[in-house]
């Protein structure tokens, strides 16, 4: 499907004709105007992946609407991307995603072999994981900030896979750390040296080795974490400050020789197309200090900015909603909506139905109101859970209603939803070691063909309780249908990531809620039923009775209606009236 596509669920009946020609015609436009006259009467939409065949493509046009055909030529389907930098964004663990030359281990030709199925769900944006040169599977370590890791690929594969994701519509970014490099990494290495070479009463010099005032060093040790340079004799010990490991010793950011490289090291990926950072640690460039982390962020985008306007960054600050408020000052897009986020958050919480839809709703007004007065150009990032967390499907015990639930309650959110690897089709992790967070992606049972064996201290026999890609791919009830769902019902409708939010109070209440989205000329509402129950809900008398469905989220098979200004919606259902 391309781009500006509406979904009605609606068949397009190609026009054939016999000998006779017209007569066919008239027999199909009876037929329509009868479908047409009975649409009128009765309006509805059925469950998850109803009217979506498992082929079809979500594709992206400019800012406008337009339809796409599926490989039958029967389903017309209308979408309305618009091309700016609010995305559904998919996250890759490069290594354990798809392996394209059979050495076990995910590579960057692997995801652009899989660009395909990540545009066939509705995705247009993708973060990979490190990808540069690093001695850890993580690769959260770089010993080389210009260079692809030879275990993913090269450079020349690298800037292939940035031309496949632009010629479908897809904007790529990629994990920037400068929070560390590691301990193995040039820079390191050499000042390291140079420090054990001073005697004790000698002092660092610059000139000698600028390396010096890329890291922190110290004589003595300071609060923090800090560990002993190797190499120094007795009496003229160095120390330098690591507060994740000693392997990845901390950079200095307020050095401007390093902020240099950093500039340089960001317009080398720029040229080779990259669209955007993800910005790990953020909170941690200094451990006390705000401020300064702050404006770390607010150089290095504006910086960026000025080589792309269209650059956009994500940044990782993993705290409370004041702090991210206080984040937002850097007057930098996005920051990942980690208070709503896995167990604890309240999408997860309303999908399991320990939280309401009224305060999904409520937290939902809360966010925009809170960060765009102090941003007005923030972008949220909610997510469900990411490769630092236990996966969702853990979380929700593998209720596969509640794991569609709150898929469902994601892709209604403001901002830039993204999407952990595996999410689509209920892939397990394993306590909280982080290699049994970042497992093999479960493509097939019977095609072993680009499955990859996952991080070297990984548990063996993590099995997920759902089918694989491939059969869930031919499941119209799947996970991966209402994924594929979900995100065509945002790709429709541009309100829903950019709307103005609205609680229609009198409609509101408990495990039911209502809510319009406004943006620019166009209002949308959102219905939610959390309940496991099925309500009705009468439109009589608000905004809402002139509207009509649009789209529609169920769990199981049970259809949404809406005759006579009344919605029906079963339980755990979701539906759009424009």
């Amino acid at each position: 499907m391309t781009a500006g596509q509406k979904r009605t669920g609606s068949t397009k009946i190609s026009e054939r004709t016999n000998s006779s020609g017209m007569t066919v015609r008239r027999r199909l436009f009876s037929l329509l105007l009868a479908l047409a006259l009975l649409a009128a009467l009765f309006t509805g939409c059925s469950g998850s992946g109803s009217d979506t065949d498992s082929g079809e493509a979500q594709t992206e046009a400019t800012g406008d609407t337009a339809s796409q055909e599926n490989g039958s030529g029967e389903t017309a389907v209308e979408l309305n991307i618009i091309d700016d930098n609010y995305r559904n964004y998919y996250e890759i663990f490069v290594y354990s995603f798809y392996d394209s030359d059979g050495d076990g281990i995910g590579d960057l030709n692997g995801v652009t072999e899989k660009l395909d199925y990540i545009a066939d769900m509705g995705f247009n944006g993708i973060w990979l994981m490190p990808i540069m040169p690093s001695p850890s599977y993580h690769k959260y370590d770089a010993t080389d900030y210009y260079d692809i890791d030879p275990v993913y690929g090269t450079l020349e594969d690298f800037e292939n896979l940035v031309e496949e994701c632009h010629s479908r519509g897809i904007r790529l970014i990629i994990d920037m750390v400068i929070n560390h490099s590691s301990s193995q990494h040039e820079w390191f290495i050499t000042a390291c040296e140079y420090l054990a070479s001073l005697g004790t009463d000698e002092e660092p010099d610059v000139t000698a080795c600028p390396y010096v005032e890329y890291y922190h060093f110290s004589r003595t040790q300071e609060s923090g974490v800090w560990y002993e340079i190797p190499g120094a004799t007795a009496g003229a010990e160095w120390y330098y400050e690591g507060e994740f490991s000693s392997e990845m010793p901390d950079l200095n950011l307020e050095c401007e020789a390093l902020k240099a490289e950093l500039e340089s090291i960001a317009d080398f990926w720029l040229e080779l197309g990259v669209d955007g950072f993800r910005m790990d640690a953020a909170m941690h460039f200094d451990e006390t200090d705000g401020e300064l982390n702050r404006s770390i962020l607010n150089w290095l985008y504006t910086y960026c900015c000025e080589t792309n306007p269209d650059f956009y960054m994500v940044s990782e600050v993993w705290a409370g909603s004041s702090t991210i408020e206080s984040y937002y000052l850097s007057e930098t897009p996005s920051f990942f909506n980690f208070p709503n986020s896995s167990v604890d958050g309240v999408i997860e919480k309303t999908a399991m139905g320990t939280a309401t839809a009224e305060k999904f709703v409520t937290t939902m007004l809360t966010d925009q109101q809170t960060y765009s007065a102090v941003y007005a150009d923030y972008i949220d990032a909610p997510f469900l859970t990411n490769h630092d967390q236990v996966r969702v499907a853990n979380n929700l015990q593998n209720n596969e209603s509640n794991m569609k639930m709150a898929c469902g309650l994601l892709m209604t959110m403001n901002g830039s939803p993204f999407v952990y690897y595996g999410e689509e089709i209920g892939m397990k992790s394993k306590g909280q070691s982080d290699e049994n967070k970042r497992i093999p992606m479960y493509w097939s049972d019977t095609d072993t063909i680009g499955m990859t064996v996952g991080p070297e201290n990984m548990e063996q026999g993590i099995t997920s309780s759902f089918a694989a890609v491939d059969e869930q791919l031919a499941d119209e009830t799947s996970i991966l249908s209402y994924y594929k769902e979900a995100l065509l019902m945002r790709n429709q409708n541009p309100e829903i990531a950019r709307g103005e939010i609205t609680i229609v109070e009198e409609l509101t209440a408990g495990d039911t809620a209502v809510i319009l989205k406004t943006w620019e000329d166009s209002t949308i509402a959102i219905l939610y039923n959390t309940d496991t129950e099925a309500v009705t809900i009468d439109l009589t008398g608000t905004e809402l009775e002139s509207m009509e469905l649009q789209n529609c989220l169920t769990v199981g098979e049970e259809e949404i209606t809406l005759t006579d200004h009344t919605v029906t919606m079963p339980g755990q259902s979701i539906c759009v009236l424009r």
